[in-house]
């Protein structure tokens, strides 16, 4: 079920302040997780940022990946964007090239991508936006790995361009029966703590999530805490426990 039988990687989306603006406590969250999505600086994030979450990655032993998005800082990277497939793969490259910059001077490398908001669902749905992010992966580094939905095309389009895919998980984000996220601002889209917690571990343990009544496959590697839900330090924390209490060994996918 996970990337190998009782292990599973546990990540989180950080970094993703700007200016005044600050979002969730990395340091803490750095301490729970195995992997960090840092962001690139087009839908948060800036340079002092991205050196300063790189740094504490590295001295923690969690794996750096860059969490690449549409250049929308006013709208988080949440809307639905227009934008042509060359210039998403020009983004992506760039966005990765820039973190990947930080991680290295940090002492270590980026070792994965995975898109944002309007576009992870984008490159999960669009065959042409799929393959310009894979392809600005593998032209970069085809050493990278691509983390991404359990559904949709980005997987094929990772395999096409000869890269390694990550499926990844939701602890925090409800399931609709079609197996993708049910959208934000919909209901049951976002799960409480202890539906977190028991999401996670089904995930973990069996490869499914629930929907209503009904069970969907959730076949993920990797599973995901968002840094932005309500208390998301408490959550990770209580994810991890829940995760180890059963057996389920934490440890990074990359």
């Amino acid at each position: 079920v996970g990337w190998e039988n009782g292990r599973v990687d546990l990540n989180s989306d950080v970094g993703e302040g700007f200016g005044a603006w600050r979002m969730g406590d990395d340091a803490a969250m750095l301490a729970v997780v195995t992997s960090a999505n840092i962001a690139c600086g087009f839908h948060a994030g800036e340079p002092e940022i991205m050196r300063r979450v790189c740094g504490t990655a590295v001295a923690r032993g969690v794996r750096i990946g860059a969490h690449v998005g549409y250049r929308d800082l006013a709208g988080f990277g949440r809307r639905a964007m227009g934008v042509p497939p060359r210039q998403v793969q020009d983004e992506t490259l760039y966005q990765l090239a820039a973190l990947d910059g930080f991680a290295r001077a940090a002492g270590d490398r980026v070792r994965y991508v995975k898109p944002h908001g309007a576009l992870y669902h984008a490159a999960a749905s669009d065959p042409d936006i799929a393959a310009a992010v894979a392809a600005a992966v593998a032209e970069y580094d085809p050493g990278l790995a691509v983390l991404g939905p359990t559904v949709g095309v980005l997987e094929a389009a990772a395999a096409e361009a000869g890269i390694r895919y990550l499926a990844e998980g939701f602890a925090d984000r409800g399931y609709g029966v079609d197996g993708r996220l049910v959208p934000r601002g919909q209901p049951g889209a976002i799960n409480g703590a202890d539906e977190a917690v028991a999401q996670a571990v089904s995930i973990a343990q069996r490869g499914t999530a629930r929907s209503g009544t009904a069970e969907v496959a959730v076949r993920a590697q990797s599973l995901c805490v968002h840094g932005d839900t309500p208390d998301a330090v408490a959550m990770a924390r209580r994810v991890r426990e829940a995760l180890q209490h059963v057996g389920i060994d934490i440890a990074a996918v990359t």
